[in-house]
């Protein structure tokens, strides 16, 4: 129980000192690389929901060609 609450420890100081490094050499303002990352993440998504919607769609039509009384 020692070593998991030890480990436990570890990972979060390792993480509150990894962000505070982060912080610190980051190469441009908070607002400006949030707003980076919130345009990479939208297109990122975008592009995600596009090829779910095409992939939906001809799962879709190959279900209806399945049903159909006349396939081969």
């Amino acid at each position: 129980m020692r070593k998991m609450f030890g480990f436990l420890v570890g990972l979060f100081v390792g993480g509150l000192v990894g962000a505070a490094i982060a912080l610190l050499f980051a190469p441009e303002s908070g607002d400006s690389f949030r707003g980076k990352v919130e345009q990479r993440t939208s297109g990122f998504f975008g592009e995600i929901r596009s090829a779910v919607e095409e992939r939906r769609k001809a799962l879709e039509d190959q279900l209806a060609s399945m049903r159909s009384p006349y396939n081969n």
